[in-house]
C-alpha cells in the first residue's frame, strides 16, 4: 500500500514492514525544510502504527541522498543566527527520532551518500548498501561541520576515523564503509531487495516489544560503567521475563512451537 499523503516521500507498507523512500531523483533525493518535516511525519507513522514491525530507508533512483538541497543551502546562507538555529533544531529532532524509533530500521544504499545523508543512515540499525555506493561528509569543504549528524555518524565510525573522514571531506567507497562500521553488509546492486528483505525477516522473528526494550537498552548501557547500569538491567530481565510477551516466548520454547509474534517462515 502507497500513502499519498508525503510529497518528497514514498510511504510504502507491505505487511509488518514499512519503506520510506526519498523521492526526489531531480535533485538527487537532497532533502530540504519540506523533506526533513515529512521525514519527521513518517517515522512517527512507523512508531504509531502497531501493524508495522520493521522500517526500510531508502532512496529513490541512483542516489541514496545528497545531502542539503543547494536552493535549501542558499536559504539557509541568508538566515540570522536565531532562524539556523531553529532550522538546525528541526532536523536534529527528526535525525533522534530515526534513531529513537521503537522499532528495527535497515537503510537500503543503493547508490551515493553525502553529508547528512549519512547521518541518516548512521541512526538507523542496520546498512546494507551496494557495492557501487560512496560516501562523504564534506561540510568541511564548505566551511562548516556535521554537527547534527555528529553524534550518530560517531556511534558508527568512531572518533578514530572521524578524524580523517570529518576532517578531510574525502570520499570512501562501501567496502570501507563497512571496515569502519557505517555500513553492515555490502552487496550487488541485483541482490540488494532481497537481502534488505532477508534482514527484515530476521527481525520479525524478535518479540515486537522485546526489541523495543531492547534498543532503549542498548543506548543506555552504551559506553556507561557497569555498576551504573547493573541494577536497571536487572530491573528490566525481571520486568521483561514477567510481562506477557516474555511468558508467550519461554511457553513457545519449553512446548517447541513458534511463538505468537513470529512468522510462519524464517
Amino acid at each position: 500500500m502507497t500513502d499519498r499523503e508525503f510529497t518528497t516521500l514514498r510511504y510504502e507498507v507491505e505487511g509488518p514492514v514499512a519503506t520510506v523512500t526519498i523521492d526526489r531523483p531531480e535533485v538527487r533525493n537532497a532533502f530540504d525544510e519540506t523533506t526533513i518535516a515529512e521525514l519527521a511525519r513518517a517515522f512517527e507513522r512507523v512508531a504509531g502504527d502497531d501493524a508495522v514491525r520493521v522500517m526500510v530507508l531508502a532512496g529513490g533512483g541512483e542516489v541514496f541522498c545528497a545531502g542539503a538541497d543547494l536552493n535549501w543551502m542558499r536559504r539557509v546562507a541568508a538566515y540570522s543566527y536565531d532562524e539556523n538555529l531553529e532550522d538546525a533544531r528541526v532536523f536534529a529532532k527528526m535525525i533522534e527520532s530515526l534513531y529513537r524509533l521503537p522499532k528495527p530500521t535497515i537503510a537500503a544504499v543503493q547508490g551515493a551518500c553525502m553529508g547528512g545523508g549519512v547521518g541518516l543512515v548512521c541512526a538507523c540499525d542496520v546498512v546494507v548498501a551496494v557495492r557501487e555506493a560512496r560516501f562523504a561528509l564534506r561540510e568541511i569543504l564548505l566551511g562548516i561541520a556535521p554537527a547534527t549528524i555528529a553524534p550518530y555518524v560517531l556511534r558508527r565510525m568512531g572518533e578514530r576515523y572521524a578524524h580523517d573522514y570529518f576532517l578531510t571531506g574525502r570520499s570512501f567507497d562501501a567496502e570501507r564503509a563497512r571496515e569502519i562500521g557505517v555500513v553492515d553488509d555490502v552487496v550487488e546492486r541485483e541482490a540488494l531487495a532481497e537481502h534488505v528483505a532477508r534482514r527484515a525477516r530476521l527481525f520479525l522473528r524478535a518479540a515486537p516489544g522485546a526489541l523495543r526494550e531492547t534498543k532503549a537498552l542498548i543506548d543506555r548501557v552504551a559506553n556507561r560503567p557497569i555498576e551504573a547500569v547493573q541494577d536497571d538491567m536487572a530491573r528490566t530481565i525481571a520486568r521483561l521475563r514477567c510481562a506477557d510477551e516474555g511468558q508467550e516466548g519461554f511457553a513457545a520454547f519449553f512446548e517447541k512451537r513458534r511463538p505468537a509474534w513470529a512468522p510462519g517462515e524464517d
